[in-house]
């Protein structure tokens, strides 16, 4: 696949970026060069290789699922406009 410059023009009004005219010609060779790696990366063999989350392999730490801070329903609601029953009030505002 190769990207002229009509299609890089199309691409960087897609991605809101304003490239001068005298520029597109080298966006578009610069697309082509990233096409090119894509297609060399989808070359290489990967049969049988796990996914990786790093370079470096290790576990991510966990921390306990535990409340740490709960029961301050009041001191929330205190500054609420309007609270009622334990919640927050808000004004209708479907008929």
């Amino acid at each position: 696949m190769s990207i002229d410059e009509s299609t890089a023009a199309r691409v960087a009004k897609l991605a809101r970026i304003k490239v001068d005219p005298e520029a597109l010609p080298a966006l578009a060779q610069d697309f082509n060069g990233i096409l090119g790696f894509i297609e060399q990366l989808s070359e290489v063999d990967v049969e049988g290789v796990e996914p990786m989350t790093s370079v470096t392999p290790q576990r991510l730490t966990r921390r306990a699922d535990e409340v740490t801070d709960g029961d301050l329903q009041d001191d929330v609601l205190k500054n609420a406009p309007d609270a009622r029953e334990g919640f927050f009030a808000v004004p209708k505002v479907v008929e």
